[in-house]
């Protein structure tokens, strides 16, 4: 590679012209929805009796009636066929972090010609080869039956293409011994665990109004755009997502002018685009801004419920991902695309609400005297409390491990951050005082024409792992590459427990004689003083914090290997198979999985850095010598010679280092070990590589470097 085609690369960037394509003029809530098969298109299409039984599946919970199949495929099939589609496909979430389709046409012989058929069989239930999806030991290779089965509770829904349109249908997949070989099942039985937990609490504190509790999530989701053109000539972009190398930029992110800033117009066509798209798949998309570091965004939806908020979040992905490039950009959701400056990640908004739409972490107006808020809050961070090694390991990633702990990313220490008026509550609870001490007011700016702000209750710490912002907790660890499923599948199921734990003390007092009020009293100050280690409000950062959470028992896992030890740990595996999330093979599989990913993830990265420092760096760095060789008479020449040759030297010793480790890994019994070797060989053999690399960056003649550079991909759009 030369460094012309970064040239040529840059010319063409600084040309390109933002492409409007949208022509919609109506409002986005004119057409909300309109790709998807709605229960108001459902309503329009189905039978009366059966409509009802769906809607009693999809809003209430209720198990579908399999006699109604066969009326829902046949006008879910007359509703695609009206918009151009010609196939179908059951999209499913497999351990491999992104979904999988596999697409059928409609078309079915009947007597010498073809008809477009859609049964109930084929709604309800599909049937892809299951052998090349991750497993972690569940099945052999050779075992290739695997069963996708419909989730009734996220619209199926058309995705366009230039050439017509598939008809989608959310599903989970399982084997055909029946173990989950996905994300979405897991989640789906931790809905049933935490719906049965909170139902029970609230019906101890007498409430018999409610008949199904749902969790809520809103994810925040951050991302790079770089030009596309120097993607193509970045080799550990193309196949890692991230730079391997990358010497820091004189301006990075310290003047903190990207943040809010205006949206550039190539950027903002993008986002319009997938905006577009994603409302009419019935995603409701709310917010849009530039995010702290250089190229780096963010886009946010308005809350739903958890399932459904998943599904979403992985189509806003594929829309990013095949949008992005009909304007000349790529899309990055790795965790830490660049070094130096801010990583992404994907804040997980999570709350849980009763059919009724109420909040079961809304404070209220005196939150110390909602004894349904505290009793919910408790439970939580309890849960937090006791399940963190587990909380830990729901975000723990090769990507991630890089972004934890840095440049707003929460350390991997997971505590909780409550705010300055809870925390005083908690302090009155564990006195036994009931005096409430609103802090909520405004602030008055002085400025005649501006109103008084509303202050809000907390303020935002956005060092947190897990922060209550409001009435909802801010999950703020998990990676932007990551599908949602999993984390939230832990959260609920570890809440789920505490809010059992909450209960079994409630009731215990209740058979005792007291009232609802008294018995809350009586044991909320037990369980303050219980969760009280893990409670911190202030700088996550700060290492006197790191001192102060190794005294307090808490864990603090920096890694992925050592993180995801805590999912196959003797609790973890109880706590699974007590809420039917995980049986002991299905949990032990998703440890082997996320192990062998870490692998296999930093293995690329090693040959990619292996190969690019030889057939990139190497060569450039030659190229120079051979220019300074004629001028090594000359002082600062000969400084720049010798400098360089050391450099060079450096680098072609780092890859056979990088090599040796690699080479070492081969070498294990297990993917325990083998994971263990890629942390403490392969990784910084890396990291020793790029330090030689960086350095002759900014020597090498700018115009003999083959790769584009930070300053190049972070701010030239």
């Amino acid at each position: 590679m030369s460094a012309k085609a970064r040239f040529d690369a840059i010319q063409s960037v600084v040309t390109r012209k933002a492409q409007g394509t949208l022509q919609e003029k109506r409002p986005q809530s004119a057409h909300f929805g309109e790709q998807t098969f709605s229960l108001q298109e459902a309503q329009r299409r189905l039978p009366k009796d059966v409509f009802k039984k769906l809607r009693e599946t999809v809003l209430g919970g209720a198990p579908l009636d399999p006699a109604i199949a066969p009326a829902v495929a046949h006008g879910l099939k007359e509703w695609a066929l009206e918009r151009g589609a010609t196939h179908f496909t059951h999209l499913f979430q497999p351990m491999t972090g992104i979904t999988a389709e596999k697409h059928d046409s409609f078309l079915s012989y009947e007597g010498d010609g073809l008809i477009e058929r859609f049964g109930g069989r084929e709604l309800v239930q599909g049937e892809p080869d299951a052998s090349s999806f991750p497993s972690g030991g569940l099945r052999a290779t050779f075992e290739a039956r695997g069963y996708t089965a419909w989730d009734p509770t996220t619209s199926p829904f058309l995705v366009k293409h230039p050439n017509g349109a598939t008809l989608t249908i959310p599903s989970a997949f399982v084997s055909y011994t029946g173990e989950s070989l996905d994300e979405k099942t897991p989640m789906l039985r931790s809905q049933e665990a935490i719906s049965s937990a909170a139902m029970r609490l609230l019906r101890l504190t007498g409430r018999s109004d409610v008949k199904r509790v749902t969790c809520t999530m809103g994810p925040e989701q951050e991302y790079f755009l770089v030009d596309r053109a120097f993607f193509a000539l970045r080799p550990d972009l193309v196949a890692c997502g991230r730079t391997v190398f990358g010497a820091p930029p004189p301006k990075g992110q310290e003047l903190e002018d990207q943040y809010f800033g205006a949206i550039k117009d190539r950027i903002l066509a993008v986002m319009s685009e997938v905006e577009h798209e994603a409302i009419g798949l019935g995603i409701p998309v709310k917010t849009r801004h530039n995010e702290v570091a250089p190229a780096q965004y963010e886009c946010a939806p308005i809350f739903e419920v958890v399932n459904r908020a998943a599904d979403h979040n992985l189509l806003i992905l594929e829309l990013f991902r095949r949008i992005a490039p009909k304007h000349g950009l790529a899309f990055l959701d790795h965790e830490k695309p660049f070094a130096g400056i801010n990583g992404s990640g994907k804040h997980n908004n999570w709350s849980m609400a009763t059919d009724g739409g109420e909040n079961l972490l809304e404070p209220g107006t005196t939150p110390i005297k909602n004894t349904q808020f505290l009793l919910f809050l408790a439970a939580t961070i309890r849960a937090v409390f006791k399940h963190g090694g587990l909380l830990r390991s729901s975000v723990a990633s090769a990507g991630n491990d890089h972004r934890l702990g840095a440049n707003e990313a929460p350390p991997a220490i997971m505590s909780v951050f409550i705010g300055d008026e809870l925390q005083g509550i908690f302090e009155q609870i564990g006195r036994g005082s009931g005096a409430h001490n609103d802090k909520r007011g405004t602030i008055d700016l002085a400025v005649s024409a501006i109103p008084a702000i509303s202050k809000d209750t907390t303020d935002r710490n956005r060092t947190s792992p897990f922060a209550f912002t409001g009435n909802k907790f801010e999950f703020r660890a998990v990676g932007s590459s990551q599908n949602i499923s999993w984390p939230n599948t832990i959260i609920n199921t570890i809440v789920a427990e505490s809010i059992d734990y909450v209960a079994d003390r409630l009731e215990a007092e209740l058979k005792a004689g007291l009232s609802v009020g008294d018995a809350a009293a009586k044991i909320l100050p037990g369980l303050v003083a219980e969760v009280s280690p893990v409670v911190f409000n202030g700088n996550n950062y700060d290492e006197a914090w790191h001192r102060e959470a190794e005294r307090r028992g808490l864990a603090n896992d920096r890694d992925t290997p050592a993180a995801l030890r805590h999912l196959v740990s003797e609790p973890s595996l109880a706590l699974f198979e007590r809420y039917k999330v995980l049986n002991r093979k299905e949990a032990e599989s998703r440890y082997t999985v996320r192990l062998e990913n870490y692998c296999k993830r930093v293995a690329i990265e090693a040959k990619v850095a292996v190969e690019m420092a030889r057939t990139g760096v190497l060569p450039a760095a030659f190229s120079y010598l051979g220019r300074l060789a004629p001028l090594k008479d000359v002082p600062a020449a000969g400084e720049a010679f010798t400098e360089v040759s050391k450099l060079a030297n450096s680098v072609a010793q780092g890859i056979k280092a990088l090599e040796a480790a690699l080479g070492a890994t081969h070498h294990v019994s297990n993917v325990v070990e083998e994971a263990d070797a890629f942390r403490a060989k392969v990784l910084p053999a890396m990291l020793d590589l790029r330090a030689s690399v960086d350095a002759l960056e900014v020597r090498v003649d700018d115009d003999l470097w083959p790769y584009p550079k930070y300053r190049e991909m972070l701010f030239m759009v």
